[in-house]
């Protein structure tokens, strides 16, 4: 397997810079993903931190009927296609349903299995297929040492550029707890890149009755502790306002507090690496 994946310029893994894969949970519209991608890059660029921007264009496991999902896959694709040409930055989109992996992969440089689909067999594989590197969100119910059975499978189609997001395990209702032994031990299992999810992690799911609640003041927290135990990268939903954001604001950091964050994370990499 490979310790390190390549995605155009970026590099990730061991022996490499830490990466940051951050944007706003959900496309709203082309002005704010924009607008924040933008942002994005000029202060992972001031950092010299390499950057890969997020954003879904359908969230297909949102806990209501009533809860916004996005613009779709046809609009959305073609606005992360704008930015991604306008901005020249690399994309990481979440792709819920296998007719949707050909279209995504044309736009995507990244496609992340959702962690509700990790254990999809037929998903996992079309995913893989598709050629790209690929971002398995580890489900909330899954072990560490059971992601190495994701990885096989997609290994088993000979796409070998593969990254391993954590997100906290499941505590209880309505509560995600994380252990950090998992991001030495998957990196170990499966000689993969671990990047840690550190908004995803405060998420408090369904805890809103109708929405999932969150507490973000704690994402920075989990974030410096992540890349003390070796992460190869964090993963962050932000948004320049989350409490009007429409999907996930309670979890997602404010954009113009991240600069810090991100001189934080910096350092705590070049003291452990």
């Amino acid at each position: 397997m490979n310790k390190k994946i390549s995605s155009g310029n970026i590099e990730i893994g061991k022996g490499c810079a830490l990466v940051l894969i951050a944007g706003p949970c959900v496309i709203e519209d082309f002005e704010t993903t924009f607008e924040i991608a933008k942002s994005l890059k000029s202060i992972t660029e001031k950092a010299d931190c390499p950057f890969i921007f997020k954003a879904s264009y359908d969230k297909a496991n949102r806990t209501s009927i009533k809860s916004f999902r996005g613009p779709g896959l046809e609009e959305g694709l073609e606005i992360l296609s704008k930015v991604k040409s306008k901005l020249d930055i690399q994309i990481l989109s979440d792709v819920h349903d296998i007719s949707e992996v050909s279209e995504a992969s044309k736009v995507l440089d990244i496609i992340q299995v959702p962690a509700f689909l990790c254990r999809q067999t037929d998903f996992v594989l079309e995913v893989a297929r598709s050629g790209k590197p690929v971002n398995v969100k580890k489900g909330q119910f899954l072990a560490p040492w059971d992601v190495a059975n994701i990885v096989e499978k997609i290994v088993s189609t000979g796409n070998r550029e593969i990254i391993i997001t954590e997100r906290g395990s499941m505590f209880g209702y309505n509560n995600l707890v994380v252990d950090f032994r998992g991001i030495r031990i998957m990196q170990e299992t499966t000689a993969c890149p671990v990047i840690f999810d550190a908004t995803h992690s405060v998420q408090l799911p369904g805890g809103s009755g109708t929405s999932s609640s969150g507490q973000r003041e704690f994402a920075p927290v989990l974030a410096r502790a992540a890349v003390a135990a070796g992460a190869d990268g964090i993963f962050l939903e932000v948004h320049p306002n989350p409490e009007k954001a429409l999907c996930d604001g309670p979890n997602s950091l404010r954009l113009d507090s991240l600069q810090e964050l991100l001189s934080d994370l910096m350092h705590i990499k070049k003291i452990i690496h």
